[in-house]
């Protein structure tokens, strides 16, 4: 996904400020997560972000709200953990995107962009 310079500083910003939190900043990639990324590219694991957003994020559900992102096993859920993408709570609390709002293509667009950085970040430490 191309940023131009203002929305790369925007992310920045961002992911400095999760990183001031104990919680946000306790995720890290595992080496199998590593792997993962170099085995399936980062354009493939985009489209996993976007599925993921889509399948789970896009519109709000009070009864799974808090529980749709697991905690292991793949990169993307990690990030989102990371980067207070996990639910749509943490969206309102973090990123001031309303609950019961649809997520419109420019969140969603954001969110994967947030996903994607601290992804890369990780991935070249």
């Amino acid at each position: 996904m191309e940023l131009n310079d203002k929305q790369k500083i925007f992310i920045q910003n961002k992911l400095t400020l999760l990183k001031k939190s104990k919680f946000r900043s306790s995720f890290h990639l595992r080496k199998y997560m590593i792997k993962y990324i170099q085995d399936k590219g980062m354009n493939k694991i985009e489209e996993h972000c976007f599925s993921f957003i889509d399948k789970n994020l896009a519109i709000y559900s009070s009864l799974k709200d808090g529980k749709q992102t697991p905690m292991k096993n793949h990169p993307v859920f990690i990030a989102q953990h990371a980067t207070a993408t996990c639910c749509r709570g943490c969206l309102e609390k973090w990123h001031h995107i309303p609950k019961e709002k649809v997520l419109n293509e420019r969140e969603k667009k954001f969110i994967v962009a947030l996903i994607l950085s601290w992804i890369e970040e990780e991935y070249n430490k």
